[in-house]
Order: structure tokens, then sequence, then C-alpha cells
């Protein structure tokens, strides 16, 4: 139990830093896209309050924080798969951790936008443009290594 409850620990870690970097992504996007840093991140909240949810541009109590939360768990639950990889694999250096959390955004990405019945997929992908796709899933990817990576610069 001990090692799920420190891989949990760990995965809270890199989720957070993973929905820090993917939100930024998200509302520079929303700016970018659809004038609204809000949007994207209201979009999520479609789990909840369907189509009302996707049309939202102002940020809202109702809108903003479940969408906010959704994001987040759902990047501590990718997390889980990229800190058991790491665990695995043992990477060396910066790089390859970057490279391991590159690769768990490729498979977040294709979850997310191919595989997942479309009630349940982020909703960011119906106000963003294909570029700020792009950013949102490698800014992810990048924040699920940055924990080990900020550690390996401090060695």
């Amino acid at each position: 139990m001990t090692n799920w409850l420190q891989t949990l620990r760990r995965a809270a870690v890199s989720g957070t830093a993973a929905n820090t970097l993917s939100l930024a992504a998200l509302t520079v996007g929303g700016v970018r896209d659809c004038r609204s840093a809000f949007a994207p991140v209201n979009a999520v909240s479609h789990w909840i309050w369907a189509r009302r949810a996707l049309r939202q541009e102002d940020g809202s109590l109702r809108y903003t924080l479940p969408g906010y939360a959704i994001h987040h768990a759902a990047s501590v639950f990718w997390a889980l798969f990229y800190e058991e990889g790491v665990a695995w694999l043992r990477p060396a250096g910066a790089a390859q951790h970057l490279g391991a959390g590159a690769s768990v955004a490729a498979i977040t990405c294709f979850v997310d936008l191919r595989m997942t019945p479309e009630r349940l997929t982020p909703g960011f992908e119906r106000r963003l443009s294909n570029q700020s796709l792009a950013w949102v899933y490698l800014a992810f990817g990048v924040g699920l290594a940055l924990p080990e990576v900020l550690k390996a610069i401090r060695r």
C-alpha cells in the first residue's frame, strides 16, 4: 500500500505541475482562438452542464470552477501513468524525463481526442485551434516532467 501512496503523492505533484502549465496554454489559446481566457476551461465542465458549458465565455463559479477541478483531476490521473512509467524505466536525466512526459502527453491526447466518447472529451478541443491544442498537450507533457527536471537542475 505504501508504494501506491508514494506514487499518488508523486502524481499529485507532477499532475499539478502539468495542470498548471496546460492551464496556462488553455488560457493563452482561448484568448487567441476565441477571445476568452475562460472559454476553454469552461468547456471542460460540459461533463456536468452539457452544451451550455461549451458556449460560456466569462469566468463563473458554475462553469469555470468545475472545469478547473475536472482538468486538475484528469491531470493527476494521467500523472499516475507517468509516475508508474518513470518508476519502471528509471530515467537518468532531465531529457529522459521530458521524453517520458511527452510520451504520456501524446497518449493522453490520442485517448482524449480519438478514443473517448464525445460526452467525456475534455471539451476545450471544441474551443481551440489544432495549433493551440498542440501547445496544451506539449505544456502538459513538460509539466509532468517539470518536478524531476527541476530536481536534476538543482543537482
